[in-house]
């Protein structure tokens, strides 16, 4: 059980629709770590900002983002 409730609907926030339709789209899910998140959609539309600005950066290689995502979801206790 999580320690924070997460957000399942998104409501009328067109920050929120909009983040929850692109993951279910993407993923066929919304993220826990974005349920989370979207008690503040401010924040977490600059997380998803951010997360998208690495990747098109190129600063980082693949191999080595793939090595960076891994740790953070470890040390997250987060299962992929």
């Amino acid at each position: 059980m999580p320690r924070v409730t997460e957000i399942v609907d998104p409501g009328n926030d067109p920050i929120l629709r909009d983040v929850f339709e692109k993951e279910t789209e993407a993923f066929g899910f919304v993220f826990n770590t974005t349920k989370v998140q979207a008690h503040t959609p401010v924040i977490l539309r600059a997380a998803k900002q951010l997360s998208a600005a690495v990747e098109r950066s190129g600063l980082l290689p693949a191999e080595l983002r793939s090595l960076v995502y891994l740790r953070v979801a470890l040390i997250n206790g987060c299962p992929f």
